[in-house]
């Protein structure tokens, strides 16, 4: 899968822009606060329909405008295709070959991208939420299915929420309705978690394998899924609902004290072992980096065998962050098999000497230029 134009109109800093990229590296070259990031959340967003910096669609929008939009043009083993985004006072208009798509969950997809940022290292030692989060947003990518199953059950869960604090507050207590609720809800939790427990084994084995060679294979890296149950032991939907029915009667009190569902794939987390220790409490930050290197480059991987299609990889200044030994194994795994956008103030000589042939674009205040000889000045912002 590639994306071969990019074209954007008033997102952030830009005011218009046309892009065109290769199949392999494309380099986006600047000082802070130029513009850089802005392209690759220009390209997260058209393949998400979400920013990965705010929750605030408005925040897109270039100051004084009344709307932003971005468009580009998708290449994969189907042909091409066309994707648009449009984010105004009215809302969000997504578009799959200039047809409007009513539900999100029938946009996305049709782009896949990883997306690795400096803040991605705190994958293996941040909160649980943000873990939860990558689930959400990379296996959504790859499974429409788990994608429609997880906006569902928010919206159960939204509805047993509300009712519980109601409950907790004094109001009314229908424990029949309740019921209703909480059957609902374990219904739609079981079929999530045992789709979280597939991605996570078969990330697992991914991650490992790349886990190993950056070790110089002295180091086996395992993921534990935690959740309410022992799921590990649990490989039928059935057996799974018993097994939450009992979690949820065991939290009954405690749920209507607190006004909230305390059991869930909503409170799901995962840890990361090396060689049988936690890497988050335990490991060196040199065990973290790569253990959160190995979980974002086996994505890569596994993207392909869930749609058929290597996804797009978006390197965010992160390259910075990386010894050499990293960084050269980063762009040796990704050699001639992903399409890659890499932002930096500079490229490094290990950078330089491991990309072959990269198309660098040179960015400053919001306009952008190709380094290339007597190239003209591709687009202005």
């Amino acid at each position: 899968m590639e994306l071969s134009e990019l074209t954007l109109s008033h997102f952030r800093n830009y005011d218009e822009a046309h892009l065109t990229f290769q199949p392999g590296v494309n380099v986006f070259l600047g000082q802070n606060a130029q513009g850089k990031t802005n392209l690759l959340e220009c390209i997260y967003a058209l393949a998400l329909a979400r920013s990965h910096r705010t929750k605030v669609d408005k925040d897109l929008i270039q100051w004084g405008q009344d709307q932003a939009r971005v468009a580009g043009i998708i290449v994969s083993r189907f042909g091409k295709t066309p994707l648009s985004l449009t984010w105004s006072k009215k809302g969000k208009q997504a578009r799959v070959n200039h047809l409007d798509q009513s539900r999100l969950s029938s946009y996305i997809g049709q782009l896949n991208v990883i997306l690795f940022a400096p803040e991605d290292l705190d994958l293996v030692k941040g909160a649980p939420a943000v873990r939860r989060r990558f689930i959400d947003i990379e296996f959504g990518q790859m499974n429409r299915t788990y994608l429609q199953l997880s906006a569902q059950y928010r919206k159960v869960l939204r509805d047993r929420n509300a009712y519980l604090k109601a409950w907790s507050f004094g109001g009314k207590k229908d424990a029949v309705f309740l019921s209703v609720l909480t059957e609902q809800l374990i219904e739609l939790a079981s079929k999530l978690i045992l789709l979280k427990k597939r991605f996570l084994t078969e990330l697992e084995q991914a991650a490992a394998r790349i886990h190993r060679q950056v070790a110089n294979q002295q180091e086996e890296l395992v993921i534990q899924y935690k959740t309410a149950v022992n799921v590990q032991e649990i490989s039928d939907e059935e057996t799974l609902k018993q097994a939450l029915t009992l979690a949820f009667e065991k939290h009954a009190d405690r749920e209507k004290k607190q006004g909230t569902t305390l059991v869930g794939p909503h409170r799901d987390d995962f840890v990361i072992e090396v060689n049988g220790v936690d890497v988050s409490n335990f490991g060196s930050q040199g065990q973290q980096r790569t253990a959160a290197l190995a979980l974002k480059l086996g994505e890569i991987d596994l993207m392909h065998e869930e749609t058929g299609e290597y996804p797009i990889l978006l390197l965010d200044d992160v390259l910075s962050e990386l010894d050499a030994s990293r960084q050269t194994h980063l762009l040796m795994t990704i050699e001639d098999k992903v399409q890659t956008f890499i932002t930096a103030p500079s490229l490094s000589e290990v950078a330089r000497s491991l990309i072959k042939e990269p198309k660098i674009f040179l960015v400053k205040d919001g306009t952008i230029q190709v380094e290339e000889s007597n190239e003209q000045e591709e687009n202005h912002g």
